[in-house]
């Protein structure tokens, strides 16, 4: 690790919609990291918006560069593992988008390859800093609505059109559940642990479409059932995120507005920058009384600079490499599920269980 104070040195490899939007500018925001090496084939757009890195075009040259200490890989999922793998070899920590490979087996070896080098691995879950997912975790943890048995959460766009790129057609990592599944099972699992069972269906509703763009995933507890839900083919009108409990109901409407202020330019740091307008609404049980309650306010910056403070030896990594891969394990099970009609129960090794050590559902 790194004497606290000491430059981490960043090479991001992958400079599309991820590397564009979230990776470079909240890497470029944290005190103590530097973006120096960049990995793309828009040589021109890289160099015009990013003055002073060097660009590769070569994605492996980035991963063992001899100017990079921290190695984020923001490219298609199929390379996530060959990346990562030839970068902790090259002794690189490492941080990997999600979803964090293409396969089980891949994650697990990734794990255990950090772990016998001594380097950091870690997994881009950026929406545990999310206005929305920061709210849901209040209120449960806050008991106001008493025991939860109902949570469901949404993530959903209206795109009727199959769009021309690689998520959208047939290849290993493709389709809206790899895509937007991580981010949904790992809130899931942050707020409530391990399920016994899943079940899962999927579909392709549109027309011409190669992969899955309608997604129905039940998480299974004791006393708690979990729906992870999205699709292509929603105009708004429903709620994001919904508890329900013993004691009342709680609905937030309207998502995090940190994405789209990336896109827009504003950075974080900046006015207004994770401020939320849409608070959650909580529904007394008896009266159905409602009770407006404000989102936090959020920044995803939040997880570089818990890489920066774990790569200082100051805190544990944000995103262990362990959950990580107990995430994946879910997403393997859930394909599973859906492909045999069956309800299943995730496999999970015991490092998996510890990391997400939650037993009260």
């Amino acid at each position: 690790m790194f004497e606290p104070g000491r430059a981490v040195r960043v090479g991001l490899i992958g400079y599309g919609y991820a590397g564009k939007t979230f990776h470079a500018p909240l890497v470029q925001s944290v005190e103590g990291l530097e973006l120096t090496v960049v990995g793309s084939s828009k040589r021109d757009m890289v160099r015009a918006e990013l003055p002073g890195v060097t660009v590769c075009s070569d994605m492996l040259e980035v991963a063992t560069h001899s100017g990079v200490d921290l190695l984020v890989i923001a490219s298609p999922n199929e390379s996530h593992y060959p990346l990562a793998n030839a970068a902790l070899r090259a002794g690189k920590h490492v941080v990997v988008d999600k979803p964090f490979t293409v396969n089980l087996a891949d994650a697990r070896s990734l794990v255990q390859l950090a772990e016998e080098r001594g380097q950091l691995l870690s997994v881009f879950h950026n929406r545990r800093w999310d206005s929305e997912v920061l709210a849901t975790k209040a209120i449960v943890e806050s008991g106001v609505l008493g025991q939860i048995s109902h949570f469901e959460t949404h993530i959903d766009r209206f795109r009727p059109q199959v769009r021309q790129r690689w998520r959208e057609q047939t290849g290993p990592g493709a389709g809206l559940w790899f895509d937007l599944g991580p981010h949904l099972i790992d809130q899931a699992v942050q707020l409530f642990g391990l399920p016994q069972t899943i079940n899962a269906s999927f579909a392709v509703l549109r027309e011409g479409g190669e992969t899955d763009d309608w997604a129905h995933v039940q998480l299974n507890y004791k006393s708690l059932r979990v729906i992870l839900h999205t699709s292509l083919l929603v105009s708004g009108g429903m709620p994001r995120s919904v508890l329900q409990g013993t004691l009342g109901s709680w609905a937030k409407f309207g998502a995090d507005v940190q994405e789209r202020q990336l896109v827009a330019g504003v950075r974080p740091g900046s006015p207004g920058f994770g401020d939320d307008p849409d608070p959650g609404i909580l529904y007394e049980g008896v009266t159905g009384r409602q009770t407006k309650i404000p989102a936090p306010a959020a920044n995803q910056a939040e997880y570089y600079v818990g890489i920066r403070e774990a790569l200082w030896g100051r805190q544990p990594n944000p995103v262990p490499p362990e959950q990580a891969s107990a995430v994946m394990s879910i997403l393997d099970t859930s394909f599973q599920s859906g492909a045999a009609g069956r309800v299943l129960p995730p496999q999970l090794t015991d490092k998996e269980r510890a990391a997400f050590a939650i037993s009260l559902y």
